[in-house]
């Protein structure tokens, strides 16, 4: 995980340097409940060259550690417009059951299916007192860290970039001072995935999030 974060803060670093002094800056933090729907895994099982195939109903466990967390940067270049960065920390674990049928004795992306993506915000501030609502979609990649190991002993361990990745943010903020705000949020996100397992394994899944978040906003 070391390794995203560090991505996220060269970005940030990088990004407020090429910002224009009279854009607004806010950096926004959050949690929450994740969710993830079932979605059909297929691919080729490590070590035997045999494919397969089924639908698993993924588990979230936001509040397990390594919890479920996010983090956004954004520069309002206009009152109404922005564009920034994000990082989602998500997490699907494939039910003990299903996994097994499978023929893995760990299938999951536990310390994070990262979700990193450059978004467009929109927001309607200056309308409803303290209240500013926003909503904002982003594309970019997931980058997992991969935890699969099959039942003859191959396992996969690290992260993997996997594919394109998209998001969908509605929500709104409430002004504590003219810096600091609190929000809740409904957010939304999609990707495609193709890890690569050992022994010429490989996992093919598209991964969808349900998220309620909570946060906290600093804005300069």
């Amino acid at each position: 995980m070391r390794k995203i974060r560090s991505i996220l803060a060269s970005l940030v670093f990088i990004a407020g340097f090429a910002a224009p002094a009279a854009a607004e800056f806010e950096f926004s933090l959050y949690g929450g409940s994740q969710s993830s729907p079932h979605s059909r895994v297929s691919g080729t099982y490590p070590g035997t060259g045999a494919t397969y195939n089924a639908l698993i109903g993924w588990e979230g466990r936001s509040f397990e550690a390594p919890p479920y967390y996010g983090a956004r940067a954004t520069w309002w270049r206009r009152p109404d417009l922005g564009f920034g960065i994000e990082l989602t920390h998500a997490k699907t674990y494939a039910p003990d059951a299903e996994r097994t049928a499978l023929g893995f004795t760990s299938l999951e992306f536990t310390d994070g299916h990262n979700i990193l993506t450059f978004n467009v915000m929109k927001r309607w501030n200056d309308r409803f007192g303290r209240f500013t609502p926003y909503v904002g979609a982003g594309v970019g990649l997931a980058i997992p860290h991969v935890d699969v190991t099959s039942a003859n002993g191959h396992r996969a361990l690290g992260y993997q970039v996997t594919g394109p990745a998209a998001r969908a943010i509605a929500g709104a903020k409430y002004d504590l001072t003219d810096k600091w705000a609190v929000f809740g949020e409904y957010q939304f996100t999609y990707s495609s995935n193709k890890a690569t397992l050992p022994a010429g394994g490989s996992l093919n899944t598209d991964i969808i999030t349900n998220a309620i978040n909570i946060g906290v906003s600093f804005s300069f």
